[in-house]
């Protein structure tokens, strides 16, 4: 296991076969800083070519996960300059992860810390969690993602009442409505998702990214098109070693032996 000492917006600790990357601006509650979105989207890119690693799992420093944007940075920009410098386009180059990613979510996930929460591919909540889209309440809309991941989330209704009243609400009701994988005690958390991340990680490498890239494509097509890409994607596995090693393991009964190619 590796640690750093200096102080950057995200910090990234190796631990096994699992990534766990710290948002980390505890005094600003983890304002999402352009700094600290290049460098998330910099050490996603690292763990995508890192072949020991299997899965990633974003936490939050301090009392939040992430509070949102960091409006200072925003607040006097005009029409012309947001969309000349395209901030939210460096958010893209998150989403370009290919390997499991985990968001283990307390205190505050509101605004962007929703959105960033929202783009990963399972969520664990402590009890103490809010999640929330609140820009409404300053006077623009969520724009990386919020309105998008959210209504296909929580359905459309859900979806406009929080987004037009910027009303926050708590794990448990992201949970009943299907946001949240799971909610447990606080204290908890980080133990629940750094287990969660090494029992992903600890299945064949090759299946899993493919696995993710197939439910992926299920938010964007049609049935029918989703279900052509996924026996593709089912049957280009039969050219791997672990296809060979898991299926020959089953009827040896004994406990496979992943070489991840």
């Amino acid at each position: 296991m590796s640690n750093s000492t200096v102080a950057v917006p995200v910090e990234l600790i190796k631990d096994g076969a699992v990534a766990c990357l710290y948002l980390n601006r505890p005094d600003v509650l983890n304002a999402l800083s352009d700094d600290l979105i290049k460098t998330l989207a910099d050490r996603l890119e690292e763990i995508n070519s890192d072949d020991q690693i299997g899965c990633a799992v974003i936490f939050g420093r301090g009392r939040a996960f992430a509070a949102g944007a960091d409006i200072k940075g925003m607040a006097r920009a005009t029409q012309e300059e947001m969309q000349k410098s395209d901030r939210l386009a460096l958010w893209n180059r998150l989403w370009k992860f290919q390997k499991p990613l985990i968001a283990a979510v307390h205190g505050f996930a509101l605004g962007g810390g929703c959105e960033l929460a929202m783009g990963c591919d399972i969520i664990i909540a402590a009890e103490d969690a809010e999640f929330g889209q609140p820009e409404i309440l300053i006077g623009v809309m969520p724009g990386a993602g919020g309105t998008q991941r959210l209504a296909r989330a929580i359905g459309k209704y859900r979806a406009m009442e929080i987004i037009l009243t910027g009303q926050r609400f708590s794990a448990q009701n992201a949970h009943d409505w299907g946001l949240v994988n799971r909610v447990v005690p606080k204290e908890i958390l980080e133990s629940e998702a750094r287990g969660l991340a090494r029992r992903i990680a600890s299945q064949p490498r090759l299946a899993v990214l493919k696995s993710k890239e197939a439910i992926l494509r299920a938010q964007d097509v049609e049935l029918a098109q989703g279900l052509t890409f996924e026996r593709q994607l089912f049957y280009s596995l039969f050219s791997t070693c672990d296809q060979k090693e898991g299926m020959a393991a089953f009827l040896e009964k004994r406990p496979p032996q992943w070489k991840n190619k």
